[in-house]
């Protein structure tokens, strides 16, 4: 027997119109308590919405829905411009959310998206597993992970060799004398970038034969965390020569810290950044970067989804790809050796 909306209501104890509102993201004057209620009524009770009729179900929206993790990183700004290239050139229209690194968020944004029957997601997981991408398989929705790799799921992904990245950013330290290297990073928590810029800082380490010092591998979680970790490794009777951050907003804090302990860079302590930004270039010094070519990714991701897409229509099966890009570094005065 087919659930119906009515039946989402009654288990939900909410009105239909209530339910109605929330499968389209209209959330003005319903609670968090209620939207919650709805979802797990949706899910309790597997319901797929008909919004349109059974003639016109396979229509096509030409809409694709973007969830990323999180939109204050100018790293993503990048992103969405070869995403909205891509997307303009193919005749498809974008809707953006933004998860906050949030797993009741992302759920919600990924049910909402299926709601809204767009073609096909291009998704930035967030922190931890989420149980509603075991979903997608289900709904026979195209879609594809973006930076982030999703354990257990065989899915299209797009990223970029951070392993790699770190290596370059290793080496350069290296041929500039600075073997004293310290490296900054958010709590890793299952992230795939974080722990593979960790696994290439200590595999870059060893190929340069320089001793792992797990004192100088400092997991901060926010900026008072960075500079009180600062402190202690300038404190020390051996000090680092040289610091690798692996996220650009840490960055920022890596070297306010820094010149809050009045150290000088690049004359006392080297630093090297991770994704090029606007700012990067202009900072004084202006900062030795890691690269990710976050344009190409974007339209890489776009690429994908519509050949899946595409292959749905054709009733054909594509195999799951891990798509890696490569980083590249940007030199400039932040570690020295440029005249300075």
């Amino acid at each position: 027997m087919r659930v119906t909306i009515e039946d989402v209501a009654k288990k939900a104890g909410v009105s239909k119109s209530t339910v109605s509102r929330v499968m389209n993201q209209n959330y003005h004057h319903i609670t968090e308590e209620k939207r919650q209620k709805v979802f797990q009524a949706i899910r309790e009770l597997d319901y797929r919405p008909n919004a349109l009729a059974k003639g016109l179900k396979q229509m096509k929206t030409s809409t694709i829905g973007v969830i990323l993790s999180n939109l204050q990183n100018p790293f993503w700004m990048k992103v969405l411009e070869g995403i909205e290239d891509l997307c303009q050139e193919e005749g498809y229209s974008l809707m953006i959310v933004n998860s906050r690194d949030n797993l009741a968020r992302e759920e919600e944004n990924v049910k909402g998206f299926l709601m809204r029957q767009l073609d096909g997601l291009i998704i930035n997981p967030s922190l931890g597993q989420n149980p509603v991408f075991q979903s997608l398989e289900a709904y026979h929705v195209p879609y594809v992970f973006l930076n982030r790799k999703v354990q257990d799921i065989q899915a299209d992904t797009i990223v970029v060799d951070n392993i790699k990245g770190v290596s370059l950013a290793v080496d350069h330290l290296v041929g500039l004398e600075r073997r004293r290297i310290a490296v900054f990073l958010y709590p890793p928590e299952g992230i795939s970038p974080r722990l593979e810029r960790i696994e290439g800082y200590l595999k870059a380490l060893r190929a340069n034969r320089i001793e792992v010092r797990e004192d100088w591998i400092k997991i901060v979680t926010n900026r008072e965390d960075c500079r009180r970790e600062m402190q202690v490794l300038l404190e020390a009777q051996e000090r680092p020569n040289a610091i690798l951050s692996t996220n650009n907003m840490l960055t920022l804090d890596i070297l306010e810290s820094l010149k809050e302990s009045g150290y000088r860079v690049p004359e006392q302590i080297g630093v090297v950044g991770y994704d090029e930004t606007e700012w990067s270039k202009h900072l004084d010094p202006p900062l030795t970067t890691i690269v990710q070519p976050a344009y190409e990714m974007g339209k890489a991701a776009v690429k994908r989804l519509i050949e899946r897409i595409r292959a749905k229509e054709q009733k054909v099966q594509l195999a799951a790809e891990t798509m890696e890009l490569e980083p590249s570094l940007i030199v400039r005065r932040s570690c020295g050796g440029l005249g300075d």
